[in-house]
This record gives C-alpha cells, sequence and structure tokens, in this order.
C-alpha cells in the first residue's frame, strides 16, 4: 500500500527528502542549546565571568538564528512536498476513475469516490507531512536528548528508563484500541455523502412529496452516528494528554529531589541540572509530538486503504494487444450472446441473444421496463462486456477494437441525459470539439432544438446550470441528441431519449434522421409505438430474450406482447 501511494510523489520527491535532512540539522542544534546554558551558568554566571557570559551566550544566538532557519526551511519544504503529493494523490485516484467501467464503478458508489478524492486524500495529506517532518524529529529528539543526559549525569538519567517505557505502553494500548473506530468511522462517512447526494439530487421529489422532516431524520441519524464513533475515538485519544503530562511531571519531581541532593553532595551542578531538566522537557513533548502522529497515521491508515484500493482497481474493460483501429460500418451482430451484471451466470439478465442488423438499419427496440433493452445496447460501446457469446460491430468482436475508436463511432442519448455546467455550445462540442457554430446549428435543427435556443436571449452561448436543471425534460433530450448527432457515428442509440417531446417533434426528430443520415445504423428504444412503427425492423424483448423480429405490420399478427402494446397505445384512447 505505501509502495503504492508513494508513487504521487512523482515530481516533490526534491522537498521530501529535503524536509527530514533539515529536520535532522534543526534537532542537532536543538539539543546542543540545552549543554550550552549549562556552561552558561557554570562556566560564566556562577562562576562570574563576563567574557564566558559572551562568549557562550553568543553561541547560543547563533545555535538560535541557525535552528529557527533549519526549521523554517523544513516546514516550507514539507507544506509543499505534502500538498503535491496530495495534489497527485487525486489526480492519479481521477485518472484510474475515468479509465473504470461501469462494472469498476458499480463496485464503488459514487459518495464513495467523493469521500475518498476529498476527506480521506486530506487526511493522508497531513499524515504525510507529519510523517517527514515530526515523525523524523521526534525520534531524532528522544535518542539525541538521553545521549546527552546520559552524558551530563548518567545515574540521575535512570529515571527516563522508568518513565518512557510506561508512556510508550500506554500510548500503544490507546491507539490499538482507537484504530478499529476510524476504519468505521469513514465507512459511515460514505453513507453520509450518499445522502447528501442523494437528496440533493431528487431535492424537487423531496419537496413536491414533503418528504423535509423524514430526510433531515435520515441524515441526523447518520450523523450522529459520525459523532458518536468519533466521540468514542477521541474519548480514548484523550488519556494520551494526561498520560503524557502525568510521566512529565513525574520526571521533573524525580529529577529535581534526586539532583538537589546531588548539588547539595557537590556531585552536580546547577548547570547540569538545569539542562537534564530541559532534555527531560524534550524527550517528554517529542513523545507526546510523536504519539499525535500516530494518532494522525491511525486515522489516515483507513484512508490510505481506501485510497489504495480505488487506485489498485484494475478497469475490467481494457483494449487488446495490436486492437484494429477502424470501424467499418455501422452493422451490428450478436451472437448466442448473455450477460450478468454480477458475471454470475445464473443471473444472467440477458440470456442467448442473437441478432443481426445491417448498417444504416433504423431499429426499434421494446419491451416492459427490465426486459433487458438497455442492458443490451451498452454492451455495443462496450460500457460493459457481454457474459457469454460475441457482440460484433461492423464485423469485428467489440473486444478487438481500440477502445477511443469503437466509443467514437457509437454515440449513446441515455436514458437519463446530462449536461454539464457551462454554455450550450460547451455542451454540444462534447459531441465534436472542433465543431463550428454552422454544424452545431445544423445538428441543433435535426435536432428539433434550435427552435427554443434561439427564443433564449444569448442564443447558443445560454449557460446551462449544473445537472441542466435550468432546462425541460424535453430541451434536455433534445440537445443531447444534437451533441450525439456531431459525433456523426455509424451507430447511434436512443435510449428512450424522446419520451419528453411530444409526437410531432419525434417525428420531425426521426425524419431528420432518416434524412440527414441514412448510413447510420439507429437504434430506437422507444415506450411508445408511434416512435418505432416505420423502424425497418423492430426488436420486441421479454424477460431479457428477444421474443419476436419484425416489422410493425408483421408483429401486429405474430407478436402477441407487440399487439397487446399497440392496442393498449391505441384503441385504449379511442375508448376513452
Amino acid at each position: 500500500m505505501i509502495k503504492r501511494l508513494a508513487k504521487s510523489i512523482r515530481e516533490f520527491k526534491k522537498q521530501t527528502i529535503l524536509t527530514p535532512l533539515f529536520v535532522s540539522v534543526e534537532v542537532v542544534i536543538d539539543v546542543i542549546i540545552p549543554l550550552l546554558m549549562a556552561n552558561l551558568i557554570d562556566l560564566g554566571i556562577t562562576a562570574g565571568r563576563m567574557d564566558m557570559i559572551l562568549k557562550i551566550g553568543l553561541a547560543l544566538f547563533v545555535s538560535c538564528a541557525v535552528s529557527l532557519l533549519f526549521g523554517t526551511l523544513s516546514g516550507t519544504n514539507g507544506a509543499v512536498a505534502s500538498s503535491g503529493f496530495a495534489k497527485n494523490l487525486r489526480m492519479d485516484m481521477y485518472d484510474n476513475v475515468q479509465r473504470f467501467s461501469f462494472a469498476n464503478i458499480d463496485k464503488f458508489s459514487n459518495a464513495s469516490l467523493i469521500t475518498r478524492l476529498t476527506t480521506d486524500v486530506t487526511n493522508v495529506q497531513n499524515a504525510f507531512q507529519m510523517v517527514i517532518r515530526i515523525a523524523v524529529r521526534a525520534p531524532l529528539m528522544v535518542l539525541f536528548s538521553l545521549v546527552m543526559a546520559f552524558r551530563v549525569n548518567a545515574q540521575l538519567s535512570l529515571v527516563f528508563l522508568i518513565t518512557v517505557p510506561v508512556l510508550a505502553l500506554g500510548m500503544y494500548l490507546i491507539l490499538s484500541h482507537a484504530h478499529p473506530i476510524f476504519e468505521r468511522v469513514f465507512r459511515t462517512y460514505d453513507k453520509l455523502n450518499n445522502v447528501v447526494q442523494e437528496n440533493l439530487r431528487g431535492i424537487r421529489v423531496v419537496k413536491s412529496y414533503v418528504r423535509e422532516p423524514h430526510e433531515i431524520d435520515k441524515f441526523d441519524a447518520v450523523s450522529t452516528k459520525i459523532y458518536k464513533d468519533f466521540s468514542r475515538a477521541e474519548r480514548m485519544v484523550a488519556f494520551n494528554s494526561p498520560l503524557m503530562q502525568a510521566a512529565m511531571y513525574t520526571t521533573i519531581l524525580l529529577l529535581s529531589w534526586l539532583g538537589a541532593k546531588m548539588i547539595v553532595g557537590s556531585t552536580m551542578t546547577t548547570g547540569q541540572l538545569m539542562s537534564l531538566i530541559t532534555y527531560a522537557g524534550q524527550i517528554l513533548m517529542n513523545l507526546m509530538m510523536l504519539s499525535m502522529v500516530f494518532v494522525m497515521i491511525t486515522i489516515s491508515r483507513a484512508s490510505s486503504e481506501r485510497i489504495a484500493e480505488v487506485l489498485s482497481e484494475q478497469p475490467d474493460i481494457a483494449d487488446v494487444t495490436n486492437p484494429v483501429m477502424n470501424v467499418r460500418d455501422g452493422s451490428l451482430c450478436f451472437e448466442h450472446m448473455g450477460f450478468s451484471y454480477s458475471k454470475d451466470s445464473n443471473r444472467m439478465c440477458l440470456n442467448d441473444i442473437s441478432l443481426t442488423i445491417p448498417s444504416g438499419s433504423v431499429v426499434g427496440i421494446l419491451g416492459e421496463t427490465g426486459s433487458g433493452k438497455t442492458s443490451l445496447v451498452q454492451l455495443i460501446p462496450r460500457l460493459y462486456d457481454a457474459t457469454v457469446g460475441t457482440v460484433m460491430v461492423g464485423g469485428v468482436d467489440v473486444k478487438q477494437y481500440d477502445l477511443t475508436v469503437l466509443r467514437e463511432s457509437v454515440a449513446m442519448v441515455l436514458q437519463k441525459n446530462e449536461l454539464f455546467s457551462g454554455t450550450i455550445k460547451d455542451n454540444l462540442r462534447w459531441g465534436n470539439d472542433q465543431a463550428t457554430d454552422e454544424e452545431l446549428v445544423h445538428a441543433c435543427k435535426l435536432s428539433q432544438a434550435d427552435s427554443f435556443i434561439s427564443q433564449f436571449p444569448d442564443g447558443y452561448d445560454t449557460v446551462i446550470e449544473q445537472g441542466g436543471s435550468n432546462v425541460s425534460g424535453g430541451q434536455k433530450q433534445r440537445l443531447c441528441i444534437a451533441r450525439a448527432l456531431l459525433k456523426k457515428p455509424k451507430i447511434l442509440i436512443l435510449d428512450d431519449s424522446t419520451s419528453a417531446v411530444d409526437t410531432a417533434t419525434d417525428a420531425k426528430i426521426r425524419k431528420a434522421f432518416r434524412d440527414e443520415i441514412p448510413a447510420t445504423t439507429k437504434l430506437i428504444i422507444a415506450q411508445r409505438i408511434a416512435s418505432v412503427q416505420d423502424a425497418d425492423m423492430i426488436v420486441v424483448m421479454d424477460g431479457g430474450r428477444v421474443v419476436s423480429i419484425g416489422k410493425h405490420d408483421e408483429l401486429l399478427t405474430t407478436s402477441d406482447i407487440y399487439r397487446e402494446v399497440y392496442e393498449s397505445q391505441t384503441k385504449g384512447g379511442d375508448r376513452e
């Protein structure tokens, strides 16, 4: 895990190496300062020698200045290294997520990925800075201070051998009990983010059903769980401070009592006792700082594991060696194809699909909700891979194509249309970032979007809010169709993407498809018979299987499902 995360340091290696080096120099100077103070007292003040006071005082001043300089350098480099590491870590995670297949994304919830990219990275950043600074400074300071203390008075320094192990054992017990709770807290954070995301995304539904109190209670339940877990963990960690203070005061009292006896017995000087007390403070304070590092590492360990999980996740769908770089045409062929989201052959949502579609055809796909229509078309651009059987585009297995080449040849207008914050032009150019203004207008005329865009005061420069919340459902669908047309695809998939437009507009869009892109294979998933009755081929699905194939008139006589849908949409309306 550490090796995987360390790869994100990259261009900040210099600062990462310099920080502990500067800290080491700072520690050496800080350890020398108490010794200089002891000499100042014993050789200067007690002896009444002004020349020694000036000489040692100057050495003290220079030492403090050098310590301050290296402390500043270590702090500056540490901040640059940790913030740069966090930036690279976020970027590496985001890059890997962009390569995920839908199956990979399904493994992590959206809320969990957001938590890992934000809260978890911040925790790791803080821990990283503490590791390259305090985790270097504290052990060195403890070690060097112990050496200097034994050098000053080995007999009196034995006090440290009593208090330090007790303190270390106490810290270990505290942190070992706190770590599992911190792990649980971060999993709860995922739930909290999921509640917030779901609420904000569906805020119109929440308000229309007056469910605000329910949503508040749901949020409060998750938030309270985080509060209780964090409080419990922090209560454990809080024992660090009294434990440290008890050890510090006990050590100082013992040093003062035993040291006073030695001074009276002339086996120790006042300056030496003062330096020992200073070293005691340094040892115990740095042990406390080390315990803070352990606390931060304990918190960030769970975050590190979650980040490494995302970084180590391998996309289920990847390019093969020597992929095919050209899609010949938009012909499609499904050969005994089956698909399961869970990769479990006993839980297939598509079963034994065999279907051949000539290039340039208009194909309608009908079926009740859950019949597998959307699952079927998602296999064409390899958003998922077939579990069994083969999906072929242009006479080639889709798994043999370069992913970018394949997906550039297929345009999808999904059930849930997504627009992004930016202007209408920005959104349309997702289909072709080199498209001219004339091409944008032409695509919008084909999708019947130009009529409402031209009524906006800013026209094509109108700003779309996040998620397209400032345009209607029908307007959003038409913009998404125009965006897909700008790709000039060999295969165009419309997944119930005209459900929010009236039948007259729907008919105009279909006519534009026939006249303007005759060579493009058009797959139209629809609930309305009127949207597909003129198709070259209509595929009827039920229970994950293709149950009927034919044209409108043919299916009226051969398919009970198709005839039932047709009668419910036509004769039912007539009876009313």
